[in-house]
């Protein structure tokens, strides 16, 4: 095994390094003339035939707020026009709140969203620790919007999507715009001070571990609107998007490092309480790994499973590589078990022999059974967030979220 796919070596953190360099490079012209982001294509080139969409945007807000902090030249600008993308065209000035996005003309895609307004959150805290003018007022505003629309407070969970002007309240309920709101609020209280937020991020974690737990450690991603898991939810279109059918184990890996962040932050002094979900943390990850990662044969992890852990839909999507890489690094510094630096090290290999596009920068976004790409899915290359991140979470304090961290120089590159 090479040196640089293994933790805790020069030559591991030289290679993100590259990477890292390589992925802001490629970004650089995600913005469109009003600064909302264009879909990304194979080699970089903006898709301006597809809607500019706000969690892209919010995404690419946070990468180069990460860029700034790092230094990376060209990073400031990239900022400043994703925020006038999302106090502009993708805002929603009459009845508050973000737009899902906007078409290629102009029009507005309906209806609002959990998951993306978790991401103007993000967004606006790592503008905020980027230095970027408007950021710490964005936050503002969308907490508030947040706070009103999305959060309810008596089941400790955030509610998923409004239609357009906040008059109707789908019926669905979905975890994975949960975990974002978990990533969101630790940002914010790690970035301003808001530790309210944590407290929050802890109910829905507590709500995970519970669900989890009683499901053989995979996570049920669909409810009904009474929180009753919906686990045939998408039969019959088990590769959506974003609300595949089945168990995901990209998200038992991303939700065990956002566990792991919110119980380190949580119980600082208190090893003794931070123990159970640390242990939770490593059932959900050593799930996902035994029912996706290799599991038909071929390196890579698979997109879902059924609920007794056999593959459904066999491609991979280069993002839950990337969790995987943050999660074992993640858990290997926790915990000292040399399991995960040998997981580490072999997802590092996978990355750059299948992965990579060495030719024309950043990441495959997905590739079939046989690691042959293919775009059914996520075609072109979106954004660069879920692989940029994988260049700094492994050697960041494991209690603290990534922008953060890199603006207190607590990451080692």
């Amino acid at each position: 095994m090479e040196k640089k796919y293994q933790i805790d070596t020069e030559e591991n953190r030289k290679f993100l390094k590259e990477l890292r360099d390589d992925l802001l490079a490629f970004g650089h012209r995600f913005p469109a003339p009003s600064g909302a982001s264009y879909f990304l294509g194979d080699d970089g080139t903006p898709w301006k035939d597809r809607n500019r969409e706000t969690w892209i945007t919010c995404r690419m807000a946070h990468v180069y707020s990460i860029g700034t902090l790092l230094g990376h030249a060209g990073s400031g600008e990239l900022v400043d026009a994703a925020l006038r993308g999302i106090r502009g065209e993708l805002h929603d000035t009459k009845h508050g709140g973000w737009f899902a996005g906007v078409t290629p003309d102009g029009e507005i895609v309906p209806n609002k969203q959990c998951y993306a307004h978790a991401f103007v959150i993000l967004a606006a805290t790592s503008g905020i620790l980027a230095g970027r003018k408007g950021a710490k007022e964005l936050l503002e505003e969308a907490l508030q919007l947040y706070d009103l629309r999305f959060w309810n407070e008596e089941e400790g969970l955030a509610c998923d999507t409004w239609n357009t002007d906040f008059t109707v309240l789908d019926d669905y309920r979905g975890v994975n715009a949960n975990m974002h709101t978990v990533e969101a609020f630790l940002a914010v209280a790690d970035a301003v001070g808001k530790e309210e937020y944590r407290e929050r991020a802890g109910r829905i974690v507590n709500h995970v571990v519970a669900w989890s737990k009683e499901n053989h450690w995979r996570i049920p991603e669909h409810f009904t609107k009474d929180w009753e898991p919906d686990l045939e939810c998408n039969k019959e279109q088990p590769d959506d998007r974003f609300k595949p059918y089945g168990a995901t184990p990209g998200h038992g890996i991303e939700w065990a490092r956002l566990i792991t962040q919110w119980a380190l932050s949580t119980y600082k002094d208190n090893k003794e309480a931070a123990a159970p979900y640390i242990e939770a943390a490593e059932n959900l990850f050593q799930r996902a790994i035994e029912d996706g990662w290799n599991a038909d044969g071929a390196p890579g992890i698979v997109y879902t499973t059924d609920w007794d852990g056999k593959p459904v839909v066999h491609d991979r999507m280069h993002w839950t590589l990337a969790e995987a890489m943050n999660t074992s690094a993640i858990l290997y510094h926790v915990t000292g078990k040399e399991k995960y630096a040998e997981d580490y090290a072999a997802f590092m290999q996978y990355l750059d022999e299948d992965v990579l596009d060495h030719e024309s920068g950043s990441w495959f976004h997905q590739l079939d059974r046989e690691n042959h790409v293919i775009g059914t899915v996520w075609p072109g290359k979106s954004d660069i967030y879920h692989a940029l991140q994988a260049t700094l979470i492994p050697y960041c304090a494991p209690d603290i979220s990534v922008a953060k961290a890199t603006a207190m120089g607590l990451e080692k590159h």
